[in-house]
């Protein structure tokens, strides 16, 4: 019986320490693309701005490894720089859906009654719409801009969130720990501050980082309609819009930036399901072998 819980145990931590290198290894990427998108200007071969039709619609080459695009401009370079607006607006966008639908959430899993009834119909009223239809019909009444794509997709995405929140909340409102805390006279904000955050932050981290993905793609989908990035502002959404009137004879002006967003995506959300592996309670659980 010993021998046997001995393996289990090493089979568990071997299991743990798999998945932390796996985490390790895919927030480097996630790390590295940060990189890029905060010195794209410096990373940049050539303007990638600069028109030069003398050089328009080369196909990849030793001096341009990702072609030129209608207007002589170079792909790696507008690829790159482009990494700016669609990485970092993503991230703006899912740090505004977490905190909202969060505070939104909290709010009436603790308070409950009539703020729960109202804000939860509420939160029913956009989770009726087609997500990307009702992002579509904000951003055609805002306009153009990433700012209203951002706030757009915002108006469609917080529900997710403050369910969670709210479900989150009502498990654990009424833990011992919660009610302790009340009996030593804590503050309602210091209590969700310092004691319920902590425990639910674990939830909805790894949400948010799964979201990452799903979020550069609906912005990518909304500049590739024209409601975001305006030309001729370097964003992947938008590229490949430039480049799909010309996908049979020039496929590499849409295949840049496409992959672009294929490998973005892909990192982030591998590292969201790492992170939830990291992160789940079965994963941790393990004892020290004498």
């Amino acid at each position: 019986m010993n021998q046997e819980k001995k393996i289990t145990v090493r089979t568990q931590k071997i299991k743990k320490n798999h998945t932390k290198a796996k985490l390790i290894f895919f927030l480097t990427l996630a790390i590295i693309l940060l990189l890029i998108a905060i010195f794209s200007k410096y990373l940049c071969p050539y303007d990638p701005y600069v028109q030069d039709l003398l050089q328009a619609k080369k196909p990849p080459s030793f001096a341009h490894p990702f072609g030129t695009d209608r207007y002589g401009r170079d792909l790696l370079s507008r690829v790159i720089a482009g990494s700016t607006i669609s990485i970092f607006s993503t991230l703006i966008l899912v740090a505004v859906v977490t905190v909202t639908g969060t505070v939104i959430g909290i709010i009436c899993g603790w308070k409950g009654g009539k703020t729960d009834t109202i804000l939860m119909r509420i939160s029913d009223v956009f989770l009726a719409f087609p997500g990307l239809v009702f992002a579509l019909a904000v951003a055609g009444v805002l306009g153009g801009g990433i700012q209203n794509a951002i706030i757009a997709l915002a108006a469609i995405s917080w529900p997710k969130f403050a369910r969670l929140a709210r479900s989150l909340t009502m498990a654990q409102k009424d833990a011992p720990y919660i009610m302790a805390a009340k009996l030593s006279g804590s503050s309602t904000a210091k209590i969700i501050i310092r004691h319920l955050l902590p425990n639910m932050a674990g939830s909805i981290l790894f949400t948010a980082v799964l979201d990452i993905g799903t979020m550069m793609m609906e912005l990518a989908g909304l500049s590739f309609l024209g409601l975001g990035v305006k030309p001729p502002m370097a964003e992947w959404g938008s590229m490949i819009n430039d480049g799909r009137s010309m996908l049979q004879i020039c496929p590499w002006m849409v295949l840049a930036p496409g992959i672009a967003i294929f490998i973005t995506v892909m990192i982030f959300n591998l590292l969201g399901d790492t992170v939830r592996d990291y992160l789940d309670p079965k994963q941790r659980q393990h004892t020290a072998i004498d």
